[in-house]
């Protein structure tokens, strides 16, 4: 998929730096509004629309559009008061285990963020996976400011990606479609965060001590 969403250099001069250290070592700066971010507002307007189905299929399993659907809710029933550690594990495995498809594939188009009900219905790709993750954790009772998508280079197979960040005390763990395994951003070298996002805020990333006025920020293209 392409990312439509461009960081400008308005963001940064406006934005707020954050206090501490940012995911991956970098130097982050936040802002309130989520303009920058179409695809992102969309897709959270889409999930406000699709609550009243969840709950209908929590309820009652003949009220679930398709097995995903149900499979889905019973895991977060199951997982309902387990401590965060284990709710974060189980939905990392549970969502990475559809297929990757790419948005074109799936809707011919290059720049589409899926809800919930359409990676149950379709699956899809790197930010489709990190969206589906945060809906559940989410629903699990994770308060937003614990969790941020976040846009990133892989800088090892030379390809923008997306994963999903969880902060837990002084950690941030990563959960990634491309492993199972849930690691803390000080363990993982290769991936160079561009931007993160939650329902609140955004937030620009750049290296530690890079001039601000200096920044040439990037197209974003994410592709698994």
């Amino acid at each position: 998929m392409r990312f439509s969403a461009v960081l400008t250099t308005l963001l940064f001069l406006l934005a707020t730096p954050a206090a501490d250290a940012a995911i991956f070592g970098t130097a982050e700066f936040r802002a309130g509004s989520l303009a920058a971010l179409p695809q992102w507002r969309r897709v959270l307007a889409q999930i406000e629309k699709e609550r009243p189905v969840y709950a209908r299929c929590a309820r009652d399993r003949e009220s679930c559009p398709n097995r995903a659907m149900y499979a889905w809710q019973s895991l977060l029933r199951g997982l309902a008061g387990a401590p965060i550690e284990r709710q974060i594990r189980r939905v990392n495995r549970f969502v990475n285990q559809w297929r990757y498809r790419t948005d074109q594939r799936n809707y011919g188009r290059s720049d589409y963020w899926a809800s919930p009900s359409e990676f149950l219905a379709r699956s899809g790709d790197c930010e489709d996976y990190a969206i589906m993750k945060y809906v559940s954790l989410r629903a699990l009772g994770v308060p937003a400011d614990k969790l941020r998508l976040v846009v990133l280079q892989d800088t090892l197979r030379q390809i923008p990606h997306a994963v999903l960040a969880v902060y837990l005390d002084k950690d941030i763990y990563i959960l990634d479609n491309q492993t199972d395994a849930i690691l803390t951003d000080r363990r993982i070298s290769h991936y160079r965060p561009y931007y993160s996002v939650n329902e609140n805020a955004r937030w620009a990333h750049v290296a530690a001590g890079t001039p601000l006025l200096s920044l040439k920020l990037p197209q974003v293209q994410p592709a698994k």
